[in-house]
């Protein structure tokens, strides 16, 4: 009777493993191992140096950042990510117009 009772619980163990695995989208296989990495570093850093939502100098070491359309913004803390996805386009173009601004200036 036990080793039934251990049998199960370590089957019901297991099959809760597999299942939360399988909703935080873990590929159990290792055919796609690879491609996860390889899709995140496919997208190319902004390059901003100032916070889009606050017009904050970023700093390296507090930066938060946030990946959207293959590019990866830069904030001055995790916070202004919610403010950037409410309005991307609108962060975005402060992002532009930093870049062309120091582009000018050099």
């Amino acid at each position: 009777m036990k080793k039934t009772i251990y049998l199960v619980i370590l089957g019901l163990a297991v099959f809760s493993s597999v299942a939360f695995a399988m909703s935080c989208g873990a590929d159990m296989s290792h055919e796609g191992h690879g491609k996860a990495s390889q899709e995140k570093s496919a997208a190319i850093d902004a390059g901003n140096k100032i916070c889009p939502v606050t017009g904050e100098e970023i700093d390296e070491v507090a930066k938060a950042t946030y990946e959207y359309e293959g590019k990866i913004y830069n904030f001055c803390c995790a916070g202004c990510i919610d403010e950037f996805k409410k309005e991307p386009q609108k962060y975005i173009d402060k992002v532009i117009q930093e870049l062309e601004s120091a582009k000018d200036a050099t």
